[in-house]
This record gives C-alpha cells, sequence and structure tokens, in this order.
C-alpha cells in the first residue's frame, strides 16, 4: 500500500502543481491585486514578458525553495530576493524554455535535475513585466555556479515556511506619491518582499489555501 504524501513534500507539490495548467487570459495576478487603485498604472500595454523558474527542491525532510539574491551592480531590483528568471528571448520556444535556461545562466542549475511540473497565471509588476512561473521539482545532487554578474547567493527556504500565511506580512510604502502595498517574508537575515513574495503568496493562495 502507497504511503500517504506529506504536506510540504516535493509529491504532494508535484500533485498540487500539475492542477496549474497556465496562462489564463484574464486570470492575471501581480501587484495590482493588494493596489486596485493603481491597476491602470500596473496592467498596461507594453508588458514585457519574462519567465521564473520556481524550484522546489525534493529533500525527504521535507521539501525547500531554491532562491537567489540578486547582485548589487544590477540596475533594476539589485539586492533583491529574487527566483531564478529572465526575460523571454525570441529564441525561447516557450516560457518554460526560458525559466529553465535563465535558471542554467544564472546559478548553474542543470536541467537534467528540473522537471516541470506545471505553471500559474502570469504575474503582472509594477516595473513593467509579465512574469510567467513555472513551477518545478528539482532532483538534489545538483552542484551550482553562481554568476557573479547576476547573483551574489543562491539558498533554500523550508516549504513549510512559504506557505505558511504567517509568515506572510503586508506592508507598504510610498510610490509615486501613493501608498502601495507588497507581501515581505523575512526568513533570517533573507528579506523576501515585493513580486517574489507576491509570487510565493500566489502559490500559497492556489495551492494551499
Amino acid at each position: 500500500m502507497r504511503a500517504p504524501e506529506r504536506l510540504f513534500s516535493a509529491e504532494d507539490f508535484r500533485r498540487r502543481a500539475a492542477l496549474e495548467t497556465g496562462p489564463r487570459d484574464g486570470d492575471d495576478y501581480g501587484d495590482h491585486r493588494l493596489n486596485p487603485s493603481l491597476s491602470h498604472l500596473i496592467v498596461r500595454e507594453g508588458l514585457r514578458d519574462a519567465a521564473v523558474l520556481i524550484p522546489v527542491v525534493d529533500h525527504s525532510d521535507g521539501a525547500t525553495m531554491l532562491l537567489t539574491k540578486r547582485t548589487e551592480k544590477l540596475r533594476s531590483h539589485s539586492g533583491q530576493i529574487a527566483f531564478p528568471g529572465g526575460r523571454i528571448d525570441p529564441e525561447d520556444a516557450s516560457a518554460e524554455d526560458a525559466a529553465l535556461r535563465e535558471a542554467e545562466e544564472e546559478i548553474g542549475l542543470g536541467t537534467e535535475f528540473v522537471e516541470i511540473v506545471g505553471r500559474m497565471p502570469d504575474y503582472v509588476t509594477g516595473s513593467g513585466f509579465r512574469i510567467a512561473p513555472v513551477l518545478s521539482v528539482v532532483r538534489p545532487g545538483f552542484l551550482l555556479t553562481i554568476n557573479e554578474d547576476e547573483v551574489d547567493d543562491a539558498f533554500e527556504v523550508p516549504l513549510a515556511f512559504l506557505m505558511d500565511p504567517a509568515n506572510h506580512n503586508r506592508e507598504s510604502r510610498l510610490w509615486q506619491g501613493r501608498e502601495r502595498y507588497f507581501y515581505t517574508m523575512p526568513f533570517g537575515e533573507r528579506y523576501i518582499w515585493g513580486v517574489t513574495a507576491g509570487i510565493v503568496r500566489t502559490l500559497y493562495e492556489r495551492l494551499y489555501a
């Protein structure tokens, strides 16, 4: 008899992610969900297409999520916690291909360790991107090679921590003279916030809430 899947295991995540087969027209998530008064500034024409890989690492004692810290050298979102990812190039066959390519370029995560298991609805950012979040399960045993031009560090956070709404804080700052709301998820010395926290929150709402 098959053992039951443990909550926050990679196998349980794989099963939940299989129900996510985005993208879906008219079902965008994004920064405007917390800021409806700014929707006209966020959801607009000319958004740039990007993709991120959401890598859930299959550890026997509980799955983790692999995240990066962007280098301080970058012009946009420097120093922030992020998923591996970037713009979708014309040469990319799909958002999935773009996410895998970026993960290999940024942190050296080999595609042979990555299993694509789903895709959430696109996430629209206030900085002008429409991001395709690609869900994946990563087999342990990989060795990372950090691209120091883009990334300062890569680290793992327990999936159980990120999927616990008690760790999702809603905060705000003034932006262009208006109050703008966003999620934060501090984890030790790591300050997860903004788009990354918004995507994590979306993952929680769609898969675990």
